[in-house]
């Protein structure tokens, strides 16, 4: 049933931004390095490596600069117009050629390259790699903001590795043991929400029975959200 519903909205959705794709692609085709289109190799099920595609937004030769394969928020790497298609998670939406082909889901744990999902434990790695991954999900939409979180760290690579991936981790495992058409429906209605009006709804007040973050992690948030006011 899910696998129907992939093809019907994936279709639909390429169907319907058809122009926006075509303006997007013009946009990049005459700037910056004249690339329209990023691949990426991502661990995707059964460990099966996929390429994912996504717009370009970065310099091609980002995962050898700066901070690697973690973006910051204003990160010098990302081009202008990049900055706006990151924003609203344009970039992502040539994974909808993914989901048709059946690679990944409209719903799924987040991929990874390979150095990302092996810093998860291999419990976890062995439950998710069971799951397509998925355009959007419970992972992608609590650190939607990701960037902003590291933006003011000293240590990066110790927040990513230490403090977001775990819980990252245990939200995807959450999603692995509670697969339903219901919950489905729901991260596809605050993926939508979340692009046209962001924090306008708690994901604990939709997913109630998600595992809660750890202090290290509430901490940071917190921080942040100080700092942001």
């Amino acid at each position: 049933m899910i696998r129907v519903l992939d093809l019907i909205f994936s279709l639909s959705a390429l169907f319907v931004l058809l122009p926006l794709f075509l303006v997007v692609g013009i946009l990049l085709l005459f700037n910056y390095e004249n690339k329209i289109f990023y691949l990426q190799k991502r661990v995707g099920k059964h460990n099966k490596k996929i390429r994912i595609i996504k717009f370009a937004t970065m310099l091609e030769n980002s995962p050898n600069i700066g901070t690697g394969t973690i973006t910051l928020k204003n990160d010098p790497r990302v081009f202008p117009i990049g900055r706006i298609l990151r924003k609203f998670k344009i970039n992502e939406l040539p994974q909808l050629i993914n989901v048709i082909k059946g690679e990944m889901s409209l719903v799924g744990p987040r991929p990874l390259t390979k150095n990302g999902f092996d810093m998860y434990p291999k419990q976890t790695q062995k439950k998710l790699s069971n799951l397509k991954p998925g355009l959007s999900g419970i992972g992608s939409l609590f650190f939607r903001n990701e960037e902003v979180l590291l933006q003011n760290e000293k240590d990066i690579n110790y927040v990513y590795n230490e403090i977001i991936m775990p819980y990252k981790g245990n939200l995807e495992i959450w999603f692995c043991e509670n697969q339903s058409l219901i919950n489905y429906f729901k991260v596809i209605f605050l993926t939508v929400i979340e692009i046209i009006k962001p924090n306008m709804f708690n994901i604990f007040s939709i997913f109630p029975d998600l595992p809660l973050p750890q202090i290290k992690l509430k901490n940071l948030i917190n921080k942040t959200i100080h700092k942001k006011n």
